[in-house]
């Protein structure tokens, strides 16, 4: 009887333990989620716009001589 009662207990909290573990890292990703969403992310999105701009006003089509003379290379 003593025998199965400690077996439960073990086994009860090995489970909280594991349930710990497991919890504690869903937490950290959901945390290293939310921080790449609302701090790198807007910053990424203005960079990618400004680099959007930036070819716009320049013309994407256009080579440069080294450019044109590498790729005629090949």
């Amino acid at each position: 009887m003593l025998r199965s009662l400690l077996t439960l207990f073990l086994v009860g909290l090995v489970t909280l333990i594991v349930a710990g573990v497991v919890l504690s890292v869903v937490g950290m990703a959901v945390g290293l989620a939310s921080f790449l969403l609302f701090k790198v992310a807007p910053f990424l999105f203005v960079g990618w716009v400004v680099v959007k701009v930036i070819e716009k006003t320049r013309g994407r089509g256009k080579l440069s001589g080294t450019d044109r003379k590498w790729s005629d290379a090949e």
